[in-house]
């Protein structure tokens, strides 16, 4: 072992995957990328970490509702793009040439290239930390797309992907939330 910095530990632990969050401000669509995202129980609520500093805030605070899109890693340089850009004068969605799909729940548009998309609301938002919390409403997620691993930011400009499996359904079935194994 050695010593490391201590100002760089958060590059050891940061959550995961990176997402890209959309939002409607009534008029515009607009896309960020997230790497601060968090499951906060067995059920469908989540937070992510953003600020003032995001285009998308000002609407995720107004309309209280947003789309959690999961990229997968053939998109890493779209998921650069959209987090090196502003909403403020750029429109992502030509931009990047991705697709928005309407939301069944929510205004805020799905993201047609993504594996997933999760339909949220707002559900808190905890000013002091950067953190908002969201409730999922609807979840859809792209079977016949060949890419399935995730990215996760390790906060330093660089990414790794997931990829291998290691199953332990059956070893750990007592500790997990209903239907999680079957599912």
């Amino acid at each position: 072992m050695h010593s490391f910095a201590l100002d760089r530990a958060f590059t050891l632990i940061e959550p995961g995957p990176v997402v890209l969050v959309t939002t409607n401000n009534g008029k515009e669509n607009n896309i960020m990328t997230i790497t601060w995202t968090m499951v906060m129980d067995f059920s469908p609520r989540f937070a992510i970490t953003t600020g003032g500093w995001n285009h998308s805030y000002a609407a995720l605070k107004t309309t209280k509702e947003c789309v959690i899109s999961i990229p997968t890693v053939d998109m890493v340089d779209t998921i650069v793009g959209i987090g090196t850009c502003s909403g403020q004068d750029t429109d992502k969605f030509r931009k990047f040439d991705l697709t928005a799909l309407p939301g069944k729940h929510v205004g805020a548009p799905l993201i047609r290239e993504c594996l997933a998309n999760i339909e949220c609301c707002v559900t808190e938002i905890i000013e002091r930390h950067s953190i908002i919390v969201l409730d999922g409403l609807a979840v859809w997620y792209d079977d016949a797309r060949k890419e399935k691993r995730m990215l996760h930011a390790v906060g330093d400009g660089t990414f790794i992907a997931d990829g291998r499996k290691f199953d332990r359904k059956e070893s750990m079935r007592s500790r997990l939330a209903p239907g999680v194994v079957e599912g």
